[in-house]
């Protein structure tokens, strides 16, 4: 498996450059965290203050686009706290690549053409391509554009899924997606869910054409989540305004306010240039390849014995 990662690690190295993109490496530790609500950051502690372990290279990454690096990639270490279990390791490895000039759609074609590269004949379906609101309808039978909560509540109970209390909007879409869509997926294939609800952006454009999605992707293998992508959102006044939105939401569910990123704010500012991203699990990708079913199979330590 040592091997079987190191000769991941150098595909993937030269799967960029030969394409003329740029590896770059930026901080593990930020005096800003990731405010998403969904994503718990782990901290350290120094005389002088506290910092965040990266959930994910992504802001010092926008950073270098926006001083004029081009396109981008790295190969990091990152952390996230209460992140353990059958394909989660609270560290663990993640590819991101920045290409200027590219939509999310352009962007899912070359992560197509890196993953089946690797993949070789391990995959026997032809990719499938979804919307998030078809991938819905197909496997959930709900629209998740025009649902509210209660329909939603009402048939995620009866698909099948036990759930004590109630959530909100997004958290029975996610519920849904994860517990229903992604393991109607096909096993020996990839699936790109496209155009997520608006209220699901992160850091991604609202869509021009239609204000009720958002220009982000998922890429699944089977059931397994392994990449997430944005046509990146410039406008630091929205991403300001999303980073105090996800605070509130995090004071209002008991969670800890996290550090806004000002330098990003200010980078933004400056000029983001028109950009799509991506984030791809290494580790999740290292099991596809080698038909393992824990990612504890393809660490040489995982947390439990770190």
């Amino acid at each position: 498996m040592l091997r079987r990662r190191a000769d991941l690690l150098r595909s993937i190295r030269h799967f960029f450059h030969a394409r003329g993109v740029l590896e770059v490496e930026t901080p593990c530790l930020s005096r800003a965290g990731a405010t998403d609500p969904a994503i718990e950051s782990l901290t350290v502690t120094l005389p002088e203050a506290t910092l965040w372990l990266h959930t994910s290279p992504e802001f010092p990454m926008k950073r270098l686009l926006a001083a004029g690096s081009g396109d981008i990639y790295q190969i990091a270490r990152v952390f996230r706290a209460g992140e353990a279990g059958r394909s989660h390791n609270p560290e663990f490895t993640l590819l991101e690549w920045y290409r200027v000039g590219f939509d999310h759609h352009r962007l899912m074609a070359e992560v197509d053409d890196l993953v089946r590269g690797l993949a070789g004949d391990r995959l026997s379906r032809p990719t499938i391509w979804l919307s998030y609101r078809q991938a819905m309808l197909d496997h959930a039978g709900i629209d998740p554009l025009h649902a509210d909560v209660g329909e939603l509540a009402d048939r995620a109970r009866a698909l099948g899924l036990d759930v004590r209390g109630e959530l909100d909007r997004d958290g029975w879409l996610d519920l849904i997606m994860s517990m229903v869509v992604a393991p109607a997926l096909p096993a020996d294939g990839l699936t790109f869910i496209h155009d997520y609800p608006a209220s699901q952006a992160a850091l991604a454009r609202i869509c021009p054409e239609n204000p009720a999605v958002a220009e982000r992707f998922e890429l699944y293998w089977g059931g397994v989540e392994l990449a997430n992508g944005f046509h990146e959102l410039g406008d630091a006044v929205e991403q300001g305004a999303r980073f105090e939105a996800d605070n509130r939401r995090r004071r209002a569910a008991g969670q800890a306010a996290v550090a806004v990123d000002h330098h990003l704010l200010a980078a933004l500012a400056e000029g983001l240039p028109d950009c799509a991203g991506v984030a791809l699990g290494v580790d999740r990708l290292l099991m596809c390849l080698s038909g393992c079913d824990h990612i504890r199979q393809v660490l040489a330590f995982d947390w439990e014995r770190a």
